[in-house]
């Protein structure tokens, strides 16, 4: 899938983080993944990251087109993923406003520091 043209909700994800491909492999796994457009950052054309995306801030951190075009990040963007699939919306639930999200952004920030030794370089 290369064009984010799609009227669903699209996940930007850093396919040259190890860590990061393990877990979206997991989520294209369930149920609910098959409505979702899966962008790997690390190997797309730029017209796949669609308006107002630019690869730096896509390989940066998740990124999440919702249907009406709107872009979210961080744990905003795990959020609208988990909306998706039914085994993961009451997660979305939960954590999905307030305290909760603001919580799950700093762990969210917390990995980022550390994802970047797992990185593999661009080829």
């Amino acid at each position: 899938m290369e064009k984010a043209t799609c009227q669903g909700t699209v996940v930007y994800y850093d396919g040259g983080c190890p860590v990061c491909q393990r877990e979206i492999t997991y989520y294209q796994t369930q149920k609910g993944a098959e409505q979702v457009q899966w962008v790997d950052a690390a190997t797309c054309g730029e017209n796949a990251l669609g308006e107002n995306l630019e690869r730096d801030a896509a390989l940066s951190r998740m990124h999440v087109r919702l249907p009406d075009g709107r872009l979210v990040s961080g744990a905003a963007a795990f959020v609208a993923m988990w909306q998706t699939m039914p085994r993961w919306a009451w997660l979305a639930r939960l954590a999905g406003s307030g305290w909760r999200l603001q919580g799950l952004e700093l762990a969210y920030r917390a990995f980022l520091k550390i994802r970047r030794l797992w990185r593999k370089p661009a080829p």
